[in-house]
């Protein structure tokens, strides 16, 4: 069963500051702009379509077109200008004194893994982190990465826990089921922890894939 319905001569009306333009720049004397939105459905073989109009019985098109843009401009200045008041707070790694690291990293496709952590030991020399402060954690595989991470996290050792891994599509959906838990769990330990857990696990369709990501 169909529903038909049809909306007729609905009438709005502009804000009064685009009423009070309108009205120094046309000649009608009446304080609202009445805008007549008419819909019409006609349920005919032919057409189904909708009629949507919008006309002004008080206002030229040009003087309701210059109205607008202006009130467009204003608005966008009004938008810059409480932007530009903002604080923007962005993370920046600029002293690194003092600060301790926890690195997990997955055993399973450790031709991958294991360049990714001897990136990740690179970045972390080139930005000046001693090396007693970083504790490498290896664990099976992606899948039990979460569950590292939170304990690490948990453990208010560390001011970040890096997490690592590798995991390659398949012919089965075992891939998928991987790929969520990895995902969901560095999240969630992140969450419950209160400390930053980075997801660096590589999700990809093949071997290939992977040593590009990994720096080869």
């Amino acid at each position: 069963m169909k529903m038909a319905a049809s909306f007729a001569s609905t009438r709005c009306f502009l804000p009064l500051y685009q009423s009070r333009h309108l009205q120094n720049n046309t000649t009608s004397s009446c304080s609202t702009v009445p805008l007549h939105l008419n819909r019409n459905s006609n349920s005919n073989s032919n057409s189904n379509s909708k009629l949507l109009s919008l006309s002004s019985s008080h206002a030229g098109r040009n003087g309701f077109n210059a109205v607008v843009e202006n009130e467009r401009k204003k608005d966008r200045l009004s938008s810059f200008s409480q932007t530009a008041a903002v604080r923007n707070l962005m993370g920046s790694v600029t002293n690194t004194q003092a600060l301790r690291f926890a690195v997990v990293v997955a055993r399973f496709n450790e031709i991958i893994t294991k360049r990714l952590l001897e990136g990740a030991l690179s970045t972390f020399n080139h930005y000046s982190v001693l090396e007693d402060n970083i504790d490498v954690v290896w664990v099976p595989g992606s899948f039990e990465i979460g569950v590292a991470a939170e304990r690490l996290g948990k453990s208010q050792k560390y001011h970040a826990v890096l997490c690592i891994g590798a995991v390659i599509r398949g012919d089965t959906s075992h891939y998928d089921v991987v790929v969520n838990s990895a995902a969901s769990g560095v999240l969630s330990a992140g969450l419950n922890s209160g400390v930053p857990c980075i997801f660096g696990v590589l999700t990809c369709d093949n071997m290939d894939q992977a040593l590009n990501r990994a720096g080869d």
